[in-house]
């Protein structure tokens, strides 16, 4: 996607500096620390109390059983809400009457917050690994009653597609075939929720009938974690590029944490166009009321899709194109820019791309124009009789010590 500048001022940082990440179970406040023992995030509250929520796998080995349901709910609100101010978002849009495919492991059916606003297609009414229920809820979730976890468009509606098998591992025929299909039941955003190494041809002519028919593809640009076969020689990740990220039209997405960087040894992320909040994020899991806890870019580029959908709702007159160049365009300036929703949502641009701008403040002219004619005229005359009267006190004086004669004739001084 095109990079264009955005200036703003500096708030994010500060921001992000303030911004706290969970609470989960009775804690008012919490912090989320890595847990050395399962890989999940532990949950401190400021009394002291420590809770877990459980990690989502990336995808299941060959004879683990499928993701089953948390016993951890998290109660209330994500660090990532208030860093993109969410709440007054909210105010502007929350996705109405807009369709976001999430093509993934799938999406599990009667996921609170979700309900009656998925639509799953074949396989993908079922969800063993959870990847494609937690991304759906991160999109579109909205508040329940026992949580205040939220989704980026919370009354946006879901298009359930199957990208991977049923262990989560991805392949470039589901993957092309699930924009595809997106594409044709109209969806206004694709969300792609995991990266290929292979499959360049397949995924680029996927993507660009998804661009024919006016939806935004949005990717992450990085994996969430590469398996162990993936590694080079050195036991290195790979360095990109990855599909249908790269491919040209794609908004791809790196994620980003509550200190404004990405997580420890995350593999590397080849060109992404803009980073969202994409570390310890909370969302719902296949089954059951409560929560897990996950980080990585794909869940970055979950964000994003919701936010384009919400600017979806808001400017509906904008293409796909455009609604991708707005939320680039009123990004925090970052390298590479950061997501700020309320910004795409509130600020004015010029042309689609250009640089975002505050709308102008325009002040009213005065109501009647007599009387300011009238000050005008009396402070002019005002002023020109003080200038007279100030020359007057000069020459007066003068003329008179010289009896009124001219200067050198005799009798003046």
């Amino acid at each position: 996607m095109p990079r264009t500048p955005a200036k703003r001022t500096p708030t994010l940082a500060a921001v992000l500096a303030a911004a706290v990440v969970v609470t989960a179970g009775t804690a008012p406040v919490a912090r989320a620390e890595p847990s050395p023992d399962t890989g999940g995030s532990q949950q401190t509250s400021g009394a002291g109390e420590v809770t877990m929520l459980p990690p989502l796998p990336v995808r299941l080995g060959e004879g683990k059983p499928c993701t089953g349901p948390s016993t951890r709910t998290a109660t209330g609100a994500v660090w990532s809400a208030p860093v993109l101010g969410l709440s007054r978002a909210h105010r502007l849009a929350a996705g109405r009457g807009v369709t976001v495919a999430v093509v993934d492991t799938g999406v599990a059916p009667g996921i609170p917050g979700l309900a009656d606003r998925v639509t799953a297609e074949g396989a993908a009414a079922e969800d063993c690994v959870g990847h494609g229920s937690f991304a759906a809820a991160l999109i579109a979730g909205a508040v329940r009653p026992d949580s205040a976890i939220t989704g980026m468009a919370p009354e946006a509606d879901i298009l359930a597609l199957k990208g991977t098998d049923d262990r989560g591992v991805p392949s470039a025929r589901l993957i092309a075939a699930g924009i595809r299909d997106a594409a044709d039941r109209g969806a206004d955003v694709i969300y792609v929720g995991h990266t290929l190494r292979h499959g360049r041809a397949e995924l680029t002519a996927a993507v660009e009938h998804a661009v024919r028919k006016d939806a935004l593809v949005v990717a992450p640009a990085a994996p969430d974690a590469v398996p162990r076969e993936e590694l080079d020689a050195d036991g290195q990740p790979p360095r990109g590029p990855y599909w249908p990220a790269a491919v040209p039209g794609v908004l791809s997405v790196v994620e980003f944490g509550p200190d404004g960087l990405r997580q420890r040894d995350a593999p590397p992320a080849h060109d992404p166009d803009m980073a969202a909040p994409g570390v310890s994020m909370v969302s719902a899991g296949p089954g059951g009321k409560g929560h897990y806890i996950a980080s990585g870019a794909s869940l970055a580029a979950a964000g994003v899709a919701g936010a384009a959908a919400l600017v979806h709702e808001r400017r509906p007159e904008l293409s796909a194109r455009q609604v991708a160049q707005r939320l680039m365009a009123t990004a925090y300036p970052a390298n590479p820019k950061r997501l700020d929703p309320y910004a795409a949502l509130s600020l004015t641009t010029g042309r689609m791309g250009e640089q975002a701008v505050p709308p102008v403040a325009r002040v009213q002219s005065p109501v009647g124009s007599g009387p300011r004619t009238t000050a005008l005229t009396v402070a002019a005359v005002s002023a020109g009789l003080v200038a007279v009267l100030a020359a007057l006190a000069v020459v007066l004086p003068r003329g008179r010590a010289r009896r009124w004669t001219p200067p050198g004739l005799p009798g003046s001084r």
